[in-house]
């Protein structure tokens, strides 16, 4: 049996802390797992520019209701969902990502969670897990699961390599050139061809 992983900031969702930075204007905040591979570096920053900047939970997902999933990504996931399972493995948080996938049909989603104090600050995050994207391939596989994996960043690829079989969709430049050995789609037709390719092979 078969079933998908998948990111999902930029493969359905728009980076969700890029927009925050162009809200705002700290220009900090657009730096996300395409520039940076070390995730406790990368959140421990952007929790002290919070602070810096007396930035709250609200004023963050203030934010995130004015996003849309990506154009055609509800569509992806349903042609997917028509074909197989596939579960959202993301390092976004529980209190962000709510609203989003509403619109997005409420896929399986596994992520993280904030720590937020009486003054609505985000004072701390909570992985669920560390390296939560690898260890769920290697647990689905426990299960009997042939895994397939997709997803944009130096985060998703550990995943991927873990997988039974796995891509990258639209990753940047930097990415590419530190793994030129991951088969890469750069839209929703080369997604779906993959994806059916891997599903009846």
């Amino acid at each position: 049996m078969k079933i998908l992983v998948a990111d999902l900031e930029g493969v359905f969702l728009p980076e969700i802390w890029i927009n925050v930075a162009l809200k705002t204007g700290i220009e900090e905040l657009k730096l996300t797992t395409r520039d940076i591979s070390d995730y406790d570096e990368l959140m421990t920053r952007r929790l002290s520019i919070l602070e810096e900047n007396n930035l709250t939970l609200k004023d963050i997902q203030d934010v995130i209701a004015t996003l849309d999933p990506l154009e055609g990504a509800k569509d992806m996931l349903d042609w997917i969902r028509e074909r197989s399972q596939i579960i959202i493995l993301s390092d976004t948080f529980e209190e962000f990502a709510g609203p989003l996938m509403a619109k997005l049909g409420y896929p399986a989603l596994l992520c993280h969670n904030l720590t937020v104090d009486g003054q609505g600050k985000i004072t701390a995050y909570n992985l669920r897990i560390d390296n939560q994207k690898t260890r769920a391939v290697k647990a689905l596989q426990g299960l009997n699961y042939h895994v397939i994996a997709f997803g944009d960043s130096y985060n998703d690829t550990g995943m991927i390599q873990a997988a039974d079989q796995g891509f990258f969709f639209k990753p940047p430049e930097s990415i590419k050139d530190d793994f030129p050995g991951i088969p890469i789609t750069r839209n929703y037709d080369e997604l779906k061809s993959m994806i059916a390719k891997t599903l009846e092979g």
